[in-house]
């Protein structure tokens, strides 16, 4: 028996400011794990998948804590490569800082992951023939490539590895601007994507990731109005016809902790969308794309009607912006209760 899902990319080690203070002005750190491939092997491991998160870790004391919080949630770490500490950190593993915002204030992420242990993995550090056998799903993000011109080389080659193998792939474009321009993104995302299945991203993604604009889109990206994106999951399926089901989540910032939220899915004939969660109360907004990309592999393994899953994205990523972490706690049974119109009296 292999993995149900394998996913590729690197975790940090999070330190949140509490109480929505700013970091500088704190004097204590919240401590937890994140990274986008870490939080999808987390999330689906707890929906009752067998994961596997594979990466590249410095041998000390964040490496340990990033594979023993993986473990905690069953996700299989055997696959990590694990690099000697030099004692100084010319070779690390990440970190990233929060602030949670509140009212006008946005949240602000920092990253202090420059000269990561896995933005030097070499695709020849693993044995990917072995690691595909048996596996049903292989998802990972467009922040992998980002970290270094070898990891472009890697994931290609991951995505080379799994489309020989047979198995299903999903990327999240997950654009970010701090790692990388649109013209480097481009040039490798068009190499990646013509092995992906399911392809997630929102409107800025697909615009700075692939070169495809949407008709009226402002700069923020925030509107709920899904019209523009149904042109732009039609060009990517017509570009790329491997592709056979395209993603997004819709976000209208409110306030640093009230948005309004839904989720999108296109098979290539209709478009699918999801009830709206307007006035959804946050507790931290982190990883809430993460979790729709953990459902719709889930209920894609679990094979769902596409509407269904597109209902449950958005009920189980809504309900992950009530936890604290990138992580999401949630049951499907949970997700399934707000789905059904339940409500949030209290459970006895």
């Amino acid at each position: 028996m292999g993995y149900d899902v394998v996913t590729f990319g690197e975790a940090m080690v999070r330190l949140t400011s509490p109480d929505h203070m700013r970091l500088e002005n704190s004097t204590t750190l919240e401590l937890s794990v994140g990274g986008a491939e870490w939080n999808v092997a987390v999330n689906v491991s707890r929906l009752g998948l067998h994961s596997a998160w594979v990466s590249r870790l410095v041998e000390n004391w964040s490496g340990r804590l990033i594979a023993q919080h993986a473990r905690s949630h069953g996700v299989d770490v055997s696959n990590v490569v694990w690099a000697e500490f030099d004692g100084v950190g010319r070779e690390r593993n990440g970190f990233y800082h929060l602030e949670v915002g509140v009212g006008p204030r946005a949240s602000a992420v920092t990253y202090d992951r420059g000269h990561s242990a896995v933005s030097q993995m070499t695709a020849e550090m693993l044995d990917w023939e072995a690691i595909f056998e048996g596996c049903r799903w292989f998802h990972c993000s467009g922040i992998t490539p980002a970290l270094s011109e070898t990891l472009r080389d890697t994931t290609l080659a991951a995505f080379k590895a799994a489309s020989e193998a047979g198995v299903r792939t999903s990327y999240d474009l997950n654009y970010r601007g701090k790692l990388w321009s649109p013209e480097e993104a481009q040039e490798a995302n068009k190499q990646v994507v013509p092995y992906v299945e399911v392809l997630v991203g929102n409107e800025e993604d697909f615009e700075k990731c692939l070169g495809i604009k949407a008709a009226g889109t402002t700069e923020e990206y925030s509107k709920l109005d899904p019209h523009s994106y149904k042109d732009v999951a039609k060009e990517a399926m017509k570009s790329f016809p491997n592709v056979k089901l395209v993603g997004t989540t819709l976000r209208n910032a409110k306030t640093g902790l009230l948005n309004d939220w839904r989720t999108l899915l296109y098979d290539g004939e209709d478009f699918h969308l999801s009830h709206i969660y307007e006035d959804l109360e946050l507790v931290d907004r982190v990883g809430g794309g993460d979790s729709f990309s953990s459902a719709v592999i889930y209920g894609s393994l679990e094979g769902w009607e596409i509407e269904e899953i597109c209902q449950f994205g958005a009920a189980y990523s809504a309900l992950a912006h009530t936890f604290p972490g990138d992580i999401n706690w949630a049951s499907e049974a949970e997700a399934r209760k707000i789905m059904g119109g339940g409500t949030a009296r209290i459970s006895r």
